[in-house]
């Protein structure tokens, strides 16, 4: 009697409801009810045959798959409100019954591919007020054709699984409404046709391509299922791709557009069809013609304008489309970019950009100027390849190897903007013919080539950074084996160097222009005081003579009372006394000869400004450009 009633007792204890929930037996079906507990987990001894589990309003923060094992009688489970930040893979497998999932008002960041695995058979889909990102392209593939309420509104999707829900053919609502989605994929909803409401509001949606699904809601009555549409808070752009959208006439929506300006702020179904306008593309600029050396990297650029936004397509000298390879890349942006140019690459490119208002095209010339290959060139199927010179010498040294031990490349006579390259001649056996200098600063990775004849052994570097690292090395360029063989290079050696800072301002120059300024201003005292000493003295003197000079007489003669005045000696006729010479100490303007205190003291303050700081420039700018007549004139 002790092992059945051991039996029965643990049967008793496995069907018991769990000490926080509240468990309903109803019409033979088992309801356990835990919402609001302050549950921390999913309870461990919920019974196996429960239909409907509430889970809601707790503090659940994972799922994992022991949670809800071997529950295959669910069909309702409720987990709305906790903390679940993680869903294990196949958290859900055994709920092969469940119809309804409820995970809204949770932290889910993401959704993987196996997170929803399990219920084949689930119909309501409630995924709203979470944190999603991202949801993996097959996390809905288990209940594609079962599938019938969607809701994925309030997170931050940019991206849906669109391939998953266009194929769900009883899908009836469908809520992708605030959200960051920008666009969506043409026809993706042609396929449901059971489709009865859709609410995309509140996106980042611009534009919506034509869609069958979008005019079943344009005659209620006439269509088997008719379409609620709602894509108002989306900023519309109102051009010509939204003019099939426009003529559906449904004016029980309040959506507004939000650019061109013209059309800002106005309601879209009262904006008249002639105003949803396009500007067809025009190409405001574009590479015209471009050389480069045979292996280089060519990038051919062009750039349109056009309401939409051009589509930038590249046709090739064949008239072939160019598309993305491993030697050429075509951006978005109307860039093209050739990774090796061979000689085959020559020719004439048509730059094509579209919209739905037109197209225009540009013509730019790529040329590729060949190097020397060895062999019979002309002979047929003899075309060399492209030569190997372009690639970066600093992974040629590493894969070299071999290198002489002494520095056979040399940088010398360095200067701020130049340096001097020298090399030995090369080893006799290995003709040369020609030399390739690949060299880059820290300033700027860019590698800069140099071609030099096989006849030099220096090359002078110009127009280099100042102050700036330098990475160098010299390749030799020798002949190909055969005539369809690459031209084939060597490395000879490699170097490192620094140019030097850039010259400053000279501290002469600074020592010039203040020492002027102070010439110039102690001058110019001097000079003002000397004037007024001196016509301080011109007008005492005036006003002690009334005026005038007193005269010098070199005759007297006396004079009688009432007698008669004697005869005055006869003296031989003079000549006149000469002129006194003019004073020159208020004379500025006299032109003969004659120059004023302050004229000659400021050219003697001139000349000695000029001796001075020419010898300070002498002595302190020997090397800068420019000539001191120069620097004295942009001083004064």
């Amino acid at each position: 009697m002790a092992p059945p009633l051991l039996l029965l007792l643990l049967a008793s204890g496995a069907a018991a409801c769990p000490l926080p929930c509240v468990c309903q037996n109803l019409s033979e079906s088992l309801s356990t009810l835990c919402a609001h507990r302050g549950l921390l987990f999913v309870p461990p001894n919920v019974d196996r045959r429960t239909v409907e589990l509430r889970l809601a309003d707790n503090f659940i923060q994972a799922l994992g798959p022991p949670d809800f094992r071997n529950m295959t009688g669910l069909v309702d489970l409720t987990l709305s409100r906790n903390a679940i930040t993680r869903i294990g893979a196949r958290s859900f497998g055994d709920l092969e019954s469940l119809r309804s999932l409820h995970l809204d008002g949770n932290r889910l960041v993401e959704l993987g591919s196996s997170s929803l695995r399990g219920p084949v058979n689930l119909q309501h889909l409630i995924l709203s007020g979470n944190q999603l990102g991202r949801i993996a392209p097959g996390a809905f593939d288990d209940f594609l054709d079962s599938l019938e309420d969607l809701d994925v509104s309030y997170n931050n999707l940019r991206q849906v699984p669109w391939a998953g829900i266009g194929a769900m053919p009883a899908l009836h609502t469908l809520n992708l409404d605030h959200n960051l989605i920008d666009a969506l994929p043409p026809g993706v909803f042609a396929q449901l046709s059971q489709l009865s409401r859709l609410d995309l509001t509140s996106n980042r949606l611009a534009t919506l391509a034509p869609d069958p699904l979008f005019s079943r809601g344009r005659d209620a009555e006439a269509s088997p299922s008719p379409l609620v549409l709602s894509f108002s808070g989306n900023p519309l752009h109102c051009n010509c791709e939204l003019l099939w959208l426009r003529r559906l006439a449904r004016p029980d929506d309040l959506e507004t557009c939000a650019s061109p300006p013209a059309l800002a702020g106005r309601y879209f179904w009262a904006v008249p069809e002639g105003e949803f306008s396009c500007e067809p593309p025009l190409i405001a600029r574009h590479t015209q013609r471009l050389w480069v050396l045979e292996g280089q990297r060519a990038t051919l650029r062009c750039r349109a304008l056009g309401d939409p936004v051009p589509t930038m397509h590249w046709v090739g000298p064949d008239d072939r489309l160019v598309g993305n390879s491993s030697r050429a890349w075509a951006f978005p942006n109307g860039t093209l970019e050739i990774g090796v140019t061979g000689a085959g690459d020559a020719g004439a490119y048509t730059c094509i950009a579209t919209n739905p208002a037109g197209e225009a095209t540009a013509r730019v010339e790529l040329r590729v100027l060949a190097l020397p290959h060895g062999g019979n060139t002309s002979s047929e199927g003899g075309r060399p390849g492209p030569s190997d010179i372009a690639a970066s010498a600093r992974t040629a040294a590493e894969g070299e190897g071999t290198l002489e031990s002494e520095p056979v490349v040399q940088v010398t006579e360095v200067t701020a903007t130049s340096g001097l390259v020298s090399w030995g001649p090369g080893r006799p056996a290995d003709p040369v013919w020609m030399f390739q200098i690949q060299y880059n600063s820290s300033e700027d990775e860019t590698l800069i080539y140099r071609i030099v004849p096989a006849s030099s052994h220096h090359f002078l570097l110009k127009h280099l950074v100042p102050g700036a690292d330098y990475d160098l090395c010299l390749l030799a360029l020798s002949p190909a084996a055969g005539p369809s063989d690459l031209t084939a290079t060597r490395l000879l050696g490699c170097a490192h160097f620094s140019t030097l800072p850039a010259t400053p301002l000279c501290h002469a120059l600074q020592a010039h222009v203040l020492g002027g300024t102070l010439t110039v201003a102690v001058g110019g005292v001097l000079v003002a005081a000397l004037l007024v000493f001196t016509v301080a003295l011109l007008v005492r003197g005036r006003g002690a003579g009334n005026g005038r000079l007193p005269l010098k007489l070199s005759h007297v003669q006396s004079q009688t009372n009432g007698g008669t005045s004697p005869m005055p000696k006869s003296h031989p006729p003079r000549s006149p006394p000469p002129r006194p010479q003019r004073s020159c100490s208020l004379d500025l303007g006299d032109t003969g000869g004659c120059y004023g205190y302050a004229r000659r003291l400021g050219g003697a303050w001139a000349r000695r400004s000029h001796s001075v700081h020419g010898g300070l420039l002498g002595a302190g700018c020997r090397g800068v450009g420019g000539s001191t007549e120069r620097l004295e004139e942009s001083v004064v």
